[in-house]
């Protein structure tokens, strides 16, 4: 299935975004939902598995989740108490789980030049989430 394209509009309000909030579900339904980083190339959202602490006995709740319900949405907000500017982006789609090759290395490049603090971690053996732009949908105004 073709992906919605950006508006220049949701383009930019992402680019500007530094967070988003990655929503996940398990196979019954149950919801999850994590802050993330995140990168936009062409019609896919990419997160990255990063060295924060985290369990090593058992993948990660998103990855888990991606791998029985791979439907995911990722959500970019803008708060302000001038609630004029309110606004968000979500990005609805499928996601891919992503371990290695030209599509998670390219990701994790892009990555690392939205967030220097990448820079500095080992992130080219984990694995990157591929988030593939189904549906966008936006709210207030973006500017």
């Amino acid at each position: 299935m073709m992906a919605a394209m950006l508006t220049d509009a949701q383009d930019r309000f992402l680019e500007h975004g530094r967070m988003g909030h990655l929503a996940t579900a398990d196979i019954k339904g149950a919801p999850h939902l994590v802050p993330v980083c995140y990168a936009i190339i062409g019609r896919s959202a990419y997160i990255t598995v990063d060295e924060k602490p985290k369990r090593t006995d058992i993948p990660l709740k998103r990855l888990r989740n991606i791998a029985e319900n791979p439907a995911v949405a990722l959500t970019v907000d803008r708060w302000d108490e001038d609630w004029t500017r309110l606004a968000w982006v979500m990005l609805r789609g499928s996601a891919d789980i992503l371990y290695a090759g030209q599509e998670h290395d390219a990701a994790q490049v892009r990555l690392r030049v939205r967030y220097p603090q990448y820079r500095a971690m080992d992130i080219a053996p984990l694995p990157v989430i591929a988030i593939r732009i189904a549906r966008v949908l936006d709210w207030g105004t973006l500017r």
